[in-house]
């Protein structure tokens, strides 16, 4: 699964992107979240209130309960604002 960071939580997480795959017990964006959050302090710090984040299942903008099968790409970030 490839995992995309955007804006502070890439800055956080200290990397970009990166590829992994999660244990069989992570079913939904919520799960892998907890799972990201013990991998490093960086994202630990990222992954600390996941209520603040947002994400996309293969570019498509999902709840953080949405299921995970088949997917092949996760994206974390924060709330986009306009101005």
């Amino acid at each position: 699964m490839d995992l995309l960071y955007f804006a502070w939580v890439r800055e956080r997480v200290g990397i970009g992107q990166e590829r992994l795959d999660p244990p069989a017990e992570i079913h939904t964006v919520a799960d892998l979240i907890t799972w990201l959050s013990r991998r490093s302090p960086g994202h630990a710090e990222a992954f600390r209130e996941p209520d603040r984040l947002r994400a996309a299942l293969d570019q498509k903008f999902v709840p953080l309960d949405a299921p995970l099968a088949n997917v092949r790409e996760v994206a974390l970030f924060p709330p986009v604002t306009g101005g």
